[in-house]
């Protein structure tokens, strides 16, 4: 059954946005970094690889449309909008700032987790389907061995969730890692769905210990470099540990290359970053029963119960249930996916109309009206696309 758009997409907003402050809350604070808008000095000597730009109506979209999305972009306190379709760049709008300020995206993060989890799996290094514990020595003999990387992606893995040690206890762990590894089992794998911010962060020793590199610096060596995004950095931990589930500062322009090699099944301008089948596995398709909206740390359209975080985790407790039948943006192409932070940061990309939108902009716990957010993103298929 389809449910009201304004209702779904207001209550899933409203979660996620309250889970990413919180998550983000203290980064600043214990080396994070991630805390507000930075200048300082990035990567770039120049463009290696800059965007071609071009009119709207030369790649199908109707310029007049666009500029009503931009005009929403503006009004919903954002920062920066880029529309790419066809691989070039046919909108950008800087409304606070230039285009180079780095800003945090919250929880973006974790869709570039799941792409370095997705690239170690094609270097041959791990599999979603080995269990976590074979770099996580602390859960090998108890319950916690049976959870596998997968279920990590897949936010089902049954690792302890609360309110409290998700928001407030790892938040002021030193060693975010650490906290994480020492929650306990709460569920069998695979049982129940939560938006599982400390178990994400377990995926650091995963990806750490499988690789033989700081996640930071594989992140580099393996995206950052190859797609020229010198305007994006991962922050650690008080540990020193790189943060996989927040943390990251970017740009639209940065996000949106990150988009396109996405779209483009995981190559970029020719250049094999991570394969077409670890895109399609991350984002073609519910990664669970549990939530149809959820892939491997992206976002989805597809139709069927619909979970968002924190309030609507199925753990009981401290949030009750919110899952509802329909999609995250009703009427909206089902092929869509996003990376989504605190405040609606987002890259959402379109397989079928070759689209990437990207849009940085306010933090905000729980975004009021004028805001823009998935719904609003999805205007620019739903709308400019014409041909």
């Amino acid at each position: 059954m389809r449910t009201d758009r304004a209702a779904m997409t207001g209550r899933l907003a409203a979660a996620a946005v309250t889970a990413a402050l919180l998550a983000g809350a203290c980064s600043s604070g214990s080396g994070g970094g991630a805390g507000g808008t930075t200048t300082e000095p990035s990567r770039r000597a120049a463009d290696p690889s800059p965007w071609e730009t071009t009119a709207p109506a030369a790649v199908g979209l109707d310029a007049g449309k666009l500029a009503r999305v931009a005009a929403q972009a503006e009004k919903g306190k954002s920062d920066c909008l880029a529309v790419v379709r066809h691989g070039r760049l046919a909108g950008e709008w800087n409304f606070g700032g230039d285009r180079d300020t780095r800003r945090p995206v919250w929880s973006v993060t974790k869709s570039f987790t799941s792409v370095l989890v997705g690239i170690a799996q094609d270097d041959g290094v791990l599999s979603l389907d080995d269990k976590a514990a074979k770099w996580i020595g602390e859960w090998k003999g108890t319950p916690a061995e049976a959870v596998t990387v997968r279920d990590l992606l897949s936010n089902d893995s049954g690792r302890e969730w609360t309110f409290k040690t998700d928001y407030q206890e790892l938040l002021a762990a030193q060693d975010r890692t650490k906290f994480a590894i020492g929650l306990r089992q709460q569920h069998e794998p695979g049982t129940v769905w939560a938006y599982n911010n400390s178990a994400i962060q377990t995926l650091q020793r995963v990806l750490r210990e499988a690789t033989g590199k700081d996640v930071s610096q594989y992140a580099e060596e393996r995206i950052f470099v190859p797609l020229g995004m010198e305007d994006t950095t991962m922050s650690p931990d008080g540990a020193g540990n790189t943060q996989t589930f927040m943390g990251m500062n970017s740009t639209c322009r940065d996000l949106a290359r990150f988009g396109q090699m996405m779209l483009d099944k995981g190559t970029w301008r020719g250049r094999r970053i991570v394969s077409a089948d670890y895109v399609e596995a991350a984002t073609g398709r519910s990664s669970t029963k549990l939530n149809a909206a959820y892939g491997y740390l992206w976002w989805l359209n597809r139709r069927g119960v619909v979970r968002g975080p924190v309030a609507a985790t199925d753990l009981g407790g401290a949030r009750s249930s919110a899952a509802a039948r329909g999609q995250l943006v009703p009427g909206a192409p089902r092929r869509l996916y996003w990376a989504l932070g605190l405040g609606n940061q987002l890259i959402q990309v379109d397989p079928v109309s070759k689209t990437v939108v990207v849009r940085i902009g306010a933090t905000e716990p729980r975004p009021k009206p004028p805001t823009f957010g998935p719904a609003e993103a999805a205007r620019v298929v739903t709308e400019a696309v014409v041909r």
